[in-house]
């Protein structure tokens, strides 16, 4: 199949775009490098540099690859900036997203692939979370994501297109080639890894009063690989709707960092500090759904697994990558 991906130099872009040349996928990458690396794109994919606030560049884009399936993972997604610059999420998210959906519609693409987040839910009323918990985002990211899975509702009803979007939780680990290089890191596992590689003297917990087993809030952790097989499976025709993506177990904050230091072999040294706001004490998914109706099986379920392959691309890329 011929698909376009947005966001495909970022951080699971560029590992869905790895797996969909392996599996025999042609693949161009729209991407505006703001987040994303130059040097995480796949050799293999035809990469086209753009904004898709540029309505003509990402239709021109559209136009000119052809594409069967848009696939799209580009957005800004960090919660706490969009709690100081909503604005942004809103352009950025919502109206951008726009640009592309018409740009692909006018362009006769039939399948929309949609990378959304479990921060539309906010704090759940129950867990594991199924799909259908009622959806009441606490942050701007979590709400532009909700307007934009709204969007894709509309356009399936009055324009026929077939979509998919994924509600997932904590991206994590890394293939061979492609792993995790955020310019602001947020995420607790490439955090913790830091201290590993001698690059912070230490990780820090947000909040050890949690009503859990050892205090520390509790997360959901999937593998960045089964996370591109989700999406890749996806385009399969007549699969439409929403879908949560996790492995179902959860992990404490002091779990990850024990599993940090197995696999690293260091003892790493972490501090402890309150709460942060809108933190639930646990989060964890009920994917099976996509296991049902998709065929999708996770490779990599275990925490261990998924930090192994983590830890193996940093020690290979300790600054990340190149540009």
């Amino acid at each position: 199949m011929n698909v376009f991906v947005t966001g495909g130099a970022g951080y699971i872009g560029s590992v869905c775009v790895e797996e969909l040349i392996n599996a025999g996928h042609k693949v161009t990458v729209f991407d505006n490098l703001t987040e994303g690396h130059r040097s995480a794109v796949d050799k293999r994919a035809v990469f086209i540099e753009g904004d898709f606030a540029d309505k003509a560049k990402i239709s021109e884009a559209i136009k000119g690859a052809k594409p069967e399936a848009v696939i799209h993972f580009a957005a800004s997604a960090l919660v706490g900036e969009s709690m100081t610059n909503p604005g942004k999420y809103f352009k950025n998210n919502v109206c951008n997203g726009l640009n592309l959906i018409d740009a692909a519609h006018e362009n006769g693409v039939k399948k929309f692939v949609f990378s959304s987040t479990c921060a539309t839910f906010g704090p759940p009323d129950t867990v594991p979370m199924t799909e259908d918990l009622p959806q009441r985002p606490i942050n701007p990211y979590g709400e532009s994501k909700l307007m934009f899975e709204k969007i894709l509702k509309w356009y399936h009803e009055i324009h026929g297109l077939e979509f998919v979007a994924f509600r997932y939780f904590n991206a994590a680990g890394a293939s061979e080639n492609f792993g995790e290089h955020h310019r602001v890191e947020t995420h607790l596992i490439p955090n913790i890894l830091r201290v590993a590689l001698g690059q912070a003297k230490q990780c820090e917990i947000f909040g050890t009063d949690y009503p859990t087993p050892d205090g520390t809030a509790i997360r959901d952790y999937i593998h960045i690989r089964d996370l591109a097989q989700a999406h890749i499976l996806a385009m399969q025709p007549g699969k439409q709707g929403f879908f949560n993506l996790g492995n179902g177990d959860g992990y404490s904050v002091k779990q990850v960092i024990e599993t940090c230091e197995k696999v690293s072999g260091k003892k790493l040294t972490s501090v402890e500090k309150p709460r942060r706001a809108g933190d639930p004490p646990k989060l964890v998914a009920a994917a099976n759904k996509a296991k049902t109706e998709l065929g999708w099986k996770p490779q990599f379920p275990k925490l261990e697994q998924i930090v192994k392959t983590a830890w193996d691309w940093h020690v290979k890329h300790p600054t990340g990558y190149a540009d």
